[in-house]
């Protein structure tokens, strides 16, 4: 019967804290149980890094790291205190990556990298740089948009004005928008603007869909009472560009160009500010200038419904399908409903036209259209107003800047006083025959050039204080068998691929030698000693035991060849190692074996050995993963003892000039629901934070002896 322990300590003064290695910590007694007597010798275990000054034949150089949350470590609390006690180095886990630094629109923010360098300078504490090129974890948005076709060059002066959206005041019984303080009214189709006495402003506009980066044209047709100008905004909350727009005494449209615009979805807000007259306002538009070209419009869905109840899922809004139209009643309440759920309109990214074939019983005001992709925080929210007349209407609505995925189509009456019948919707995507492809070697040039920004950018950042890099992570992928595996590519690759960039489709085979050589020129630019750079390339299953190293030995090999150049230098080879020790004897004897041989070709290729990111899930018998509510203390000494084998051959086979470092990846086990082996055993702690069984084998493969 298996029997399963909690570890429950004893904190005692004065010894090192079972729990961590930290002094300032209160004395906490908590009741023990009858099985701590089994736990009771972690007590006596010491700091890990201490333990290394008992071992013989060691680097003197050598560094012992830790995986860390940046955002953690900043925080100045427990993890920066075990983090500092235990460990020489840290590496953070998602901080400097690509997709982490790098907006949609190319904007750095190297804020949290900066704070987590100098916090870990401060205590004396190395950053291990993870990483400067990799395929996932990238801003793939902002990096096709690079590489995007390109409009043709002709003459600026013959490029046509496009209409985004127009609102005309005459389809308005009330004034429509948002009040912030001051509402206009709307006389015979005007709206009218007498001056309050004290500044103020108003919506002309809103749930426009607009394209980050793009110049627009906002255009007005009004008057005043007397002449002026007033301030003129478009963009979303803590994003508002602004011009002045300039009016006469006399009816005329008036336009005022606005550029930087940042925000997918905006809205147009017009500021008298102190203007002391009467301002009229038949309607308002907004256009943006293109080349001339012919616009290809391809239908991807196109549903009617059946006569029957609602179809769709229902938001509080069900109406029911009457001779083929859905058909809804208000009831003066806020409504919305589906038209076309996400599953049937997949949609690539690029621009999109909407035909709604709908009939009111009436003018319809205030009735919006969303395409939505996805839910919560990250979804993708395009709203446009919706002008439908009494009547039947066929509204053609446009929706650029799609990024791609399942998108529903959501009908907003909102408030709406009149009976609506929608009889179909038609997506079609958009596309235009003024641009041209660009080339595989504009787009080689592009990417080395953003990829030059992107490790400039780092550099300065780091000012010199980071000195070794995983400069290309996870290049090799796991086949052709039998010969070099190839490297990872778009086209051969499986599962999610929505933050994957392989820029090694684009710079070739020996992309490699690209961020080696910015990494090492910018490292210099920046205050750093260049015989201090160390570069890895670092990847996982090097130690696979189903493929007898094979990934390794195609590393290995790609490694001479990006350094066949004559300028290349990789410094080291860097492997991830995220194990799981094995409760059958026959596979845990091939696994420990295929450790050893990683760590003797290692040792061959003359490189600098770092293990990246060691940490130990275990599998029963049949191979099921075993939680950490089930691991029980035997299980857990069976993984002491095989960290303890690990560190050990480490040292023993890689030579003392090569032995740069052992870098374990978790500190504690992962909670359930972790995006990383959630609920798994993985840590040296437990998740408060006391020491596990693994903590000792760790320290006695560190010291290269037992610990009595």
């Amino acid at each position: 019967m298996k029997t399963n322990h909690k570890i429950w300590l004893t904190f005692l003064a004065g010894a090192s804290l079972a729990g961590c290695a930290d002094q300032e910590i209160d004395n906490i007694y908590v009741e023990k149980p009858a099985s701590i007597a089994q736990y009771e010798y972690l007590n006596s275990y010491g700091n890990l890094k201490d333990y290394l000054s008992q071992r013989t034949g060691i680097n003197p150089d050598f560094k012992l790291g830790v995986g860390v949350s940046a955002a953690d470590y900043n925080k100045f609390g427990q993890v920066y205190r075990v983090t500092n006690a235990n460990f020489h180095q840290i590496t953070a886990g998602n901080a400097m990556k690509y997709a982490s630094i790098v907006n949609d629109n190319g904007e750095m923010d190297f804020s949290t990298v900066t704070a987590f360098v100098d916090a870990a300078s401060k205590a004396g504490v190395e950053v291990y740089g993870h990483t400067l090129c990799w395929h996932e974890q990238q801003n793939v948005k902002y990096l096709n948009s690079l590489i995007a076709d390109k409009e043709l060059d002709i003459d600026p002066n013959e490029k046509l004005e496009v209409e985004d959206a127009i609102h005309e005041f005459k389809n308005d019984s009330k004034f429509p928008f948002y009040v912030m303080g001051f509402e206009p009214e709307i006389i015979n189709g005007i709206l009218t603007a007498d001056y309050p006495g004290s500044w103020y402003q108003f919506f002309v506009m809103d749930g426009l869909s607009t394209v980050p980066g793009r110049t627009y044209k906002i255009t007005a047709k009004v008057k005043g009472s007397k002449a002026g100008s007033m301030n003129v905004q478009l963009g979303n909350w803590g994003a508002l560009p602004e011009k002045q727009m300039e009016f006469s005494e006399e009816w005329s449209e008036c336009s005022v160009m606005i550029d930087g615009v940042t925000t997918e979805s905006s809205f147009v807000v017009f500021q008298p500010g102190t203007y002391d007259g009467k301002l009229e306002i038949e309607w308002v538009k907004l256009s943006h200038h293109e080349s001339p070209a012919v616009e290809v419009e391809s239908e991807v869905t196109f549903k009617t419904y059946t006569d029957g109840p609602f179809p769709f899922f229902a938001m509080g809004c069900e109406p029911p399908v009457i001779n083929g139209c859905i058909h809804f009643v208000p009831t003066g309440d806020w409504s919305q409903f589906f038209i076309l759920p996400g599953g049937e309109n997949p949609l690539t990214e690029g621009d999109y036209v909407l035909y709604l074939d709908i009939t009111a019983s009436k003018n319809a005001e205030g009735v919006q259209l969303t395409m939505q992709n996805g839910w919560g925080d990250d979804a993708q929210n395009l709203s446009v107003p919706v002008p439908i007349s009494a009547g039947d209407n066929v509204v053609r609505l446009k929706f650029s800047g799609v990024t791609g995925g399942n998108y529903d189509v959501i009908l907003k009456p909102q408030t709406t006083d009149a009976t609506l019948d929608v009889r179909s919707v038609k997506v079609c995507k958009v596309e235009k025959l003024n641009k041209i492809p660009v080339t595989p070697e504009e787009k080689a040039e592009i990417l080395t050039a953003e990829m030059e920004r992107w490790i400039k950018g780092m550099m300065e950042a780091t000012a010199g204080q980071v000195k070794a890099w995983d400069v290309v992570n996870e290049a090799i992928s796991g086949g052709p068998w039998g010969q070099r595996y190839d490297l990872q590519h778009a086209a051969t690759a499986s599962g999610d691929q929505s933050n994957k960039f392989y820029w090694q489709d684009y710079l070739g085979d020996n992309f490699a030698r690209i961020p080696v050589k910015f990494a090492r020129q910018y490292f210099a630019e920046n205050g750093g000693n260049p015989d201090e750079l160390k570069l890895f390339v670092n990847d996982y299953n090097l130690e696979s035991d189903w493929d007898n190293n094979q990934k390794l030995r195609s590393l290995i090999e790609w490694i001479k060849q990006w350094e066949s150049d004559g300028e290349t230098v990789i410094d080291g080879i860097g492997s991830q190692m995220h194990i799981t020790y094995y409760m059958n004897p026959e596979t845990q004897a091939s696994k420990e074996a295929h450790v050893v041989e990683m760590f003797k070709l290692m040792a061959e290729s003359g490189k600098l050995v770092r293990i990246t990111e060691l940490d130990m899930g275990i599998c029963d018998e049949d191979g099921n993963t075993i939680k950490t509510e089930d691991v029980t203390f035997e299980q857990q000494q069976a993984m002491a003892q095989y960290y303890k084998f690990v560190i050990d051959k480490y040292f023993e086979i890689i030579p003392v000039p090569q032995q740069y470092g052992i870098c374990q990846w978790a500190q504690t086990d992962s909670p359930d629901g972790s995006g990383w082996r959630p609920g798994e055993p993985i840590g040296l702690w437990d998740l408060n934070y006391s020491r596990k069984p693994a903590y000792g084998g760790f320290a006695e493969g560190l010291a290269g002896k037992s610990q009595e």
